[in-house]
């Protein structure tokens, strides 16, 4: 039997948790175990670089090391933070301590959108809310996405969540202040510490991380430890593409097809925001985007 056939043999699938400058913790899939994995050779000669979410097939050397024999191929990639195979995005909001206007939620939609992603928006610190709030919020954008309420601080809505959790690898979005790091800690108590004890498991001394980490929640699933879409830029979207990130919008019923939906005649668009079928903040929301996309194609052509 050849090396190569008794390599394969042994060959088993993690996932990348974490990246070094020239290391990759692995976590295999089925037992959890952590592996500090070197590249074989190859990846550096042909360019290929591991991201962490990629699943790998990797064999191991001894104790806790191994080497990483093959990266499949990746369903999706998220740039920044760089991750692979992200199954959504969860978009954290509040309306109040702090209250985040709705354009800036919808500015997260459309990064998230662009990106191709599922999206799951929750609704955080709903204690703080009068119940008028709530179903305001809840008539823009549950006909549009799975939106969760929660409160970290009383531990509502706290299992519907995991619900969307599990199973997943999930990547926490939103304003500084709206509470995704308590809202990660109500989920899994241990989430923060667990991070801390990976370097002292693998019995090496310090390193410098490199890339976002993922998190195994015991429910299963993971989460990512780094901020989601630290940028709000939209300026590599052009304005055509724009008018699709708006998932309410039916771009192919306005009469003219490359409708701006600002002043052109039979626009479909506006006839649904002067009925009440489209939410008027979105509308605007989409309005003040175009018109910075618009600007900054101008200051270019200058």
């Amino acid at each position: 039997m050849s090396d190569t056939v008794i390599n394969k043999a042994l060959r088993r699938r993690g996932i990348v948790v974490k990246f070094y400058s020239n290391l990759l913790v692995v976590e295999d899939i089925e037992t959890g175990e952590q592996f500090l994995c070197k590249l074989r050779g190859k990846f550096k000669k042909q360019g290929i670089r591991p991201i962490t979410g990629d699943i790998v097939e990797y064999t191991k050397i001894v104790g806790n090391e191994g080497v990483v024999e093959n990266i499949l191929n990746r369903k999706s990639e998220l740039k920044k933070p760089s991750v692979a195979n992200i199954d959504q995005v969860i978009i954290v909001t509040t309306i109040d301590k702090p209250a985040v206007p709705l354009d800036i939620l919808d500015r997260f939609i459309v990064l998230v959108e662009y990106e191709e992603l599922p999206i799951v928006i929750v609704l955080n610190k709903v204690d703080l809310l009068k119940e008028e709030q709530i179903k305001e919020f809840e008539s823009i954008y549950k006909k549009l996405y799975p939106v969760v309420k929660t409160s970290a601080m009383t531990g509502y809505g706290i299992e519907e969540l995991k619900q969307q959790l599990s199973g997943k690898i999930s990547v926490f979005a939103g304003m500084s202040g709206v509470g995704k790091s308590s809202l990660l800690n109500s989920i899994e108590n241990n989430l923060k510490l667990r991070t801390g004890e990976i370097s002292e498991k693998l019995g090496r001394g310090k390193h410098t991380t490199t890339a976002a980490e993922l998190l195994r929640l015991s429910f299963g699933g993971w989460v990512v430890d780094t901020p989601g879409f630290a940028s709000l830029d939209i300026d590599h979207i052009s304005e055509n593409i724009l008018r699709e990130l708006f998932i309410e919008f039916e771009n192919d019923k306005c009469y003219f097809p490359d409708c701006y939906h600002i002043d052109e005649p039979g626009c479909h668009v506006k006839e649904m925001v002067k009925k009440g079928k489209i939410p008027y903040s979105r509308y605007e929301s989409y309005q003040r985007m175009l018109e910075e996309l618009q600007e900054l194609r101008k200051e270019a052509l200058e």
